[in-house]
This record gives structure tokens, C-alpha cells and sequence, in this order.
């Protein structure tokens, strides 16, 4: 077989959606055994991933055009420039304060015991005394037992970081996977705009701060943007040949049935991935009156995905979609009503075959000038629509604490979610999101017309999900950590559609008659309109990004977490008597120390020493735990060494909400422990 360029590219493009869906298709039913260990994952797991990434690339069909080699070294080159800067500033985040000490404690859970949920061991500590509490940030409470937050996907994924290499090589595993969505956008953009096009796009992305700071830690977005831009690359390889409904199994059918299962995963890995969906199921529908034999792999492989899911949520993490409920249950009827309506409408075009768009005249027209209202009204409504409403007031006293340190005025009920498209801006550049409003009018404009049907389903996916997601991006808007929500689909969106308005243009000038009287003069303006464009867009995103990226947090935490863990005797069963301490260490001491911890509500001295006689009666060591060294003091009366194993001062990721963040701030952590041995 010969090593064609082209080849390699479309295959390189799609292996990590094909290796990341192979792995959670096993991975995820051995934690839902209770079995997640070494053995039976390596045992089962990596023969899967080998055999899925030897058979189903060779499905995968050559590209139509000539790709020449550089390209191809381009984009591999970016991508593992990418993991290489990523990996050398990767955080250190295992104090729970946001999102990504979350994800990590979830990961050292599963990675070193291999079931879920997490048990309380009351036995090992005072049985079921009333001022003991066992739940803390993302951990929540239920009966005997303890689920954390968030969905399983990722961590199935960072635990094969854990096993490799403990705590580090569970924290440097997302740079990698960081590294390979950026190798699926570029296959995308290089099946919809070009194969010369594709270094422009992953290098557009690879220097965005967003896309550099979700894969520092150990966060969900760059796995579920391998499943969803490296499904949309999966279906664009499925429908290069086309089959009829009837005709025997062929690649095509193979191929639609795994790029249906890579979509649905992303469900295992972020409940909201419901969301972005719901366009694939419409999709479907059209793909089912036109005939095409693709149609029912890809709702086949989707069901199986989006059924993993929904047990991965309702079984694995019901906690926290009970907490997501207000937002969660209007999302389900209306994935029940999209899935109706497609139903619905397939059954009554069935006979009467697509709408021809094409014979409206007026349609495509007024579709691209939609397209361009709608652009202009996100752009304006910070002026016109200023939102407020957090509905919670832990949020709204975060957002009055950092207008405070930034300098505005007090108003702690705004959302800044009217800012959403300047957020976009922000991380891209202003001109990228000029070209992309107009890219994608003229691609909605063409589709409308009938032409580049290749562009339907992502079209329809990326409209859908900017559309929603700027409308109303439901996160606490304080930045760098809202962008989190604009990165898996938005941004590519953005960069996407610009990327091809400026392979459109660049096609425009070169054309003959085309701003030029002869061929060289036309190449020469072409080419200048590329780099101009190119340069328009990577630089601001670039500066952005050197802005607010030229550090590490939270680094000095591993080493800590050694220390504390090492410090703690085999028997030992924590007490934390600091309230304040309680949701940010009780996970690290349980889940990364592996030892029975509970937070005891009410530290006087009395209820401290009741405490500690049940541990001493149950054979054990009792352990104190604050944040504060007096704390301890007094309630030990010096009677003990009070010490402090754990101690971090390192930088953290600031909190804008005006502007892009730059610099940094502090984070400085302290554990003091007592430990009291029984004197009996």
C-alpha cells in the first residue's frame, strides 16, 4: 500500500475519535461492573483500540483532490507542538476550587479502585453520629455512600494516564488529548475546505487560549470535542460514497454506524452533549427520505452512544443531573419533541422527497441575510438586551467580588452573557469572526441552493450549537473559565467558516479576470489575500493567548499531596474540624490518600473528643485536619506535634469578566494535621 499523502492525512485525521470510541465502548461497562482495573481494561480494552485502528481506517476513502506532503507535515507537526507546550505548562489542579480538581479526584477514585459509588466507611470513623458529614464540592452525599459529580467519560479516559504514571501522568494526559482535538478539526477543515487549508485552521485553534487552557487540565471538553468534530470527519467519509436504502452492507454503512457511535459517546463524557445532537437527528431524517443506506447505521451507532450515556448519567451520576434538573428536563422534552418532529416529517416527505430550496429564488438570499441579522444582533446586544439572573447567590457574590478587583460598578445579578460573541472575539480575533459571519452566510446560501451538500450536517451542527450556546452560554462568566464553553464547538465553528471565507476569497482572486489582467499578477493577489487573512486571524488570537497563558497553576500540588499523604499513618481516619477546609481536601485525603475522612460539623471540644474516642475504639488513628495551625493547637492543648505536609503557594487563573485575562493570581493551600494515637 502506498504512503499517499492524502491517505495519511484522512486517516491520521480521524484515528482519535476511532481510538476514543473504541476505549469508552469498553471502558465504560467494566466501571459499570464494578471491574475498571489494570487487568481486564488492558485485557480487553487495548486489543479493541488496536484492532479499531487498524480495520476502520482502512475504510476510510482517499480525498478527491492532489494533497501534496507539506500539509500533512504541518498539521502533525502543530498538533505535536501543541501537546509538547501543553504538557511543559500543565496545572497542577487537585484542590477542588473548580471544575478540573473535580475531574481529577473522579479519575484517582475509578483509576485506583475501579468501581463506583465511592463508600462513606462510617465503620472506620464513629459509625453514624449526626455531626459527621461525608459529602464536599463535587462529591455528593447519598445514604452509605458518596457519587461524584460530572459524567464518566473523561475520567475513563485519564485514568490510563494514572495507571501509566500516578498523579503526573494522570495531569499530562489531557495536553495529549487537547493535541488530538486539534488533529480532528484539522481533518474536518480539510475535508470541507481543503487539504491546504487544514494548517490554517489547526494552527487558528491550536494557538487560542481556550483551546491551551482546557487541555492544561484535566477537563471534559477535549475529549468531547475528539467524539463531535472527529464524528462530523467520521460522516463526511461515511456519505463519500453513496448507497441506497436496501443495498447490501458496505464501508459506507460500517463507517456511518461508527461515526453515529462516536457522536453519541460524547454523551458519556458531557450530559449537555444532548444538546448538540439533536441536529443529527434531523439529519437523519433528510438522509432517510433521500434513500441513502447510511442513514440507519448512523441512527444505530448514535442510539448505542446516547444510550451509554443516559445510563452513564442516570446510572453512574444521578446526583448531579438531579442538580442540573431545572436546565436538564426542558432539554430532554425537547430532544423528545425534535425526535417526534423529525419523525414526524420523514413520514410525510417520505413520498413526496426533499423540498426543493433550489426553486425559491428568494430563499437563498434571504437565508445568508438571516444568517448576517443574526451576527448583528449578538453584536449589538450588549447595547439593547443586558442580561441579568444568576439564580443563585453563591454566583452572584462571586461576580460582585470580581467586578470589585475589576474596577466596575456592583451589579453582582449580571450574567455578561450578552458578551458572548465579543468572548468569541476575544480568543480569535475580530477579524475571524467578521470572515465567519460572512462564510457562513454563503455557505447557508449555498446549501439553500442545493450545492455542497458535504456542508449539510455541519452546518446544521454548528449553527445550532453557536446559535444556543451565544444566546445563552449558562456558565458563571467569569474568564478564562467561560470560555470553557465555547471551545469544544464554538470556536471551531467560528474558525471553521472563516477559514473557508478565506479559501473562497482567495479562489475568487485568483480566478482569471479576477482582479488581475493576467494569471501571474492573480496568483500574486491571491496569495497576498491568504497570508493577509491569515495573519488577521492568528495573530490576535496568539497575543490573547501570550497574554494569559505564560504560567502554571496550582504547581508544587502534587509534591504536597506526597508529603500529606505520606504523613498520615496506614490506620488512620481523618477528621476535618475546619468548615471552611471541608468540600476543597476532604476528596484529596479520601480519594487520593485513600483513607476514611469526614467533616465534623460542629469542632468543639467536646464533640472533637467524642470523635476521636470512637476512631481510638475502633482500633484506629485519629487524625485532625485544618487549614488553621490554632485550630488544632487548642483543640489538642499542645498535648501533640501539630504539623503542616501540605503547603502550596503557587499562581492561579485570574477572574475577568470585561476583558481577556492576563497575569495571574495567588493560590496559597495549607493542611495542618494532628495526629492522636490512642494512649490506651
Amino acid at each position: 500500500m502506498r504512503l499517499l499523502p492524502g491517505r495519511i492525512l484522512a486517516r491520521a485525521t480521524a484515528l482519535p475519535a476511532i481510538a476514543v470510541s473504541a476505549w469508552l465502548l469498553v471502558a465504560f461497562p467494566l466501571l459499570a461492573l464494578g471491574v475498571f482495573t489494570p487487568l481486564p481494561a488492558v485485557v480487553l480494552g487495548v486489543p479493541a483500540v488496536v484492532a479499531a485502528c487498524v480495520w476502520i481506517p482502512r475504510l476510510i476513502p482517499d480525498p478527491d483532490e492532489d494533497v501534496p506532503w507539506w500539509p500533512v507535515a504541518a498539521v502533525l507537526l502543530i498538533a505535536a507542538v501543541f501537546a509538547a507546550v501543553q504538557i511543559a505548562f500543565h496545572a497542577e489542579a487537585l484542590v477542588i476550587r473548580r471544575d478540573p480538581a473535580s475531574y481529577a479526584m473522579y479519575t484517582v477514585w475509578i483509576a485506583e479502585n475501579g468501581y463506583l459509588p465511592i463508600p462513606q466507611q462510617r465503620d472506620l470513623i464513629a459509625g453514624d453520629d449526626p455531626l459527621l458529614s461525608y459529602g464536599s464540592l463535587a462529591h455528593y452525599e447519598r445514604g452509605d455512600v458518596i457519587w461524584p459529580q460530572f459524567m464518566a467519560g473523561a475520567p475513563l479516559l485519564t485514568s490510563v494516564g494514572h495507571w501509566l504514571g500516578g498523579l503526573d501522568g494522570m495531569l499530562v494526559t489531557t495536553p495529549v488529548l487537547g493535541a488530538l482535538g486539534v488533529l480532528s478539526f484539522a481533518g474536518l477543515a480539510a475535508r470541507l475546505v481543503g487539504a491546504r487549508w487544514a494548517p490554517l485552521a489547526a494552527l487558528l485553534l491550536a494557538v487560542c487560549l481556550p483551546q491551551q487552557w482546557v487541555s492544561r487540565f484535566t477537563y471534559s471538553e477535549p475529549v468531547t470535542q475528539i467524539l463531535l468534530l472527529g464524528g462530523l470527519v467520521l460522516v463526511y467519509d461515511a456519505l463519500a460514497r453513496r448507497t441506497r436504502l436496501g443495498d447490501r452492507w458496505s464501508r459506507a454503512h460500517t463507517l456511518a454506524a461508527v461515526a453515529g457511535l462516536a457522536l453519541g459517546l460524547a454523551l458519556v463524557v458531557r450530559i449537555d452533549a444532548i444538546r448538540d445532537l439533536l441536529p443529527v437527528v434531523g439529519f437523519a431524517g433528510l438522509m432517510l427520505v433521500a434513500r441513502r443506506g447510511q442513514a440507519l447505521p448512523l441512527l444505530g451507532g448514535l442510539a448505542v452512544g446516547v444510550g451509554m450515556g443516559l445510563y452513564a448519567g442516570y446510572g453512574l451520576s444521578r446526583p448531579y443531573l438531579e442538580y442540573l434538573s431545572d436546565s436538564l428536563h426542558p432539554l430532554l422534552l425537547i430532544s423528545a419533541a425534535v425526535i417526534a418532529v423529525t419523525a414526524a416529517a420523514t413520514a410525510f416527505l417520505w413520498r413526496r422527497g426533499l423540498p426543493r430550496t433550489d426553486r425559491v429564488r428568494w430563499l437563498p438570499a434571504a437565508v445568508a441575510a438571516l444568517a448576517l441579522l443574526a451576527m448583528a444582533g449578538f453584536a449589538v446586544r450588549p447595547l439593547l438586551w443586558p442580561d441579568h439572573g444568576h439564580g443563585s447567590d453563591f454566583t452572584d457574590n462571586w461576580v460582585a467580588y470580581v467586578q470589585q478587583v475589576e474596577g466596575l460598578p456592583v451589579e453582582s445579578s449580571r450574567t455578561y452573557y450578552d458578551m458572548s460573541l465579543y468572548w468569541v472575539g476575544w480568543y480569535v480575533g475580530m477579524g475571524t469572526v467578521l470572515f465567519a459571519s460572512l462564510g457562513v452566510a454563503m455557505v447557508l446560501y449555498r446549501l439553500a441552493k442545493r450545492q455542497d451538500p458535504q456542508w449539510l450536517l455541519p452546518a446544521m451542527f454548528f449553527v445550532w450549537t453557536v446559535a444556543t450556546t451565544l444566546l445563552r452560554p449558562a456558565i458563571t462568566p467569569d474568564h478564562p473559565w467561560a470560555s470553557r464553553r465555547l471551545i469544544v464547538l464554538v470556536i471551531p465553528a467560528f474558525i471553521l467558516f472563516a477559514v473557508w471565507f478565506t479559501a473562497w476569497l482567495t479562489r475568487y482572486c485568483a480566478a482569471p479576470g479576477r482582479g488581475a489582467a493576467s494569471p501571474f499578477p492573480a496568483r500574486a493577489l491571491a496569495a497576498s489575500v491568504a497570508v493577509a487573512a491569515g495573519v488577521s486571524m492568528v495573530v490576535p488570537a496568539a497575543a490573547t493567548s501570550h497574554a494569559g497563558t505564560g504560567y502554571r497553576q496550582d504547581v508544587g500540588t502534587v509534591a504536597a499531596t506526597e508529603e500529606l499523604c505520606a504523613a498520615l499513618p496506614e490506620d488512620s481516619s481523618v477528621i476535618v474540624v475546619d468548615p471552611g477546609m471541608a468540600g476543597n481536601y476532604m476528596p484529596l485525603l479520601r480519594n487520593v490518600c485513600g483513607v476514611p475522612t469526614a467533616a465534623l460539623d460542629d469542632a468543639t471540644q467536646e464533640n472533637v473528643d467524642r470523635i476521636v474516642d470512637a476512631v481510638h475504639d475502633r482500633d484506629r488513628t485519629a487524625v485532625l485536619a485544618s487549614e488553621e495551625w490554632g485550630q488544632l493547637a487548642e483543640l489538642t492543648d499542645g498535648s501533640v506535634e501539630v504539623t503542616a505536609p501540605f503547603h502550596v503557594s503557587a499562581q492561579m487563573d485570574p477572574s475577568t469578566l470585561m476583558k481577556p485575562p492576563t497575569g495571574h493570581w495567588r493560590f496559597t493551600g495549607n493542611v495542618w494535621i494532628a495526629v492522636l494515637r490512642d494512649p490506651r
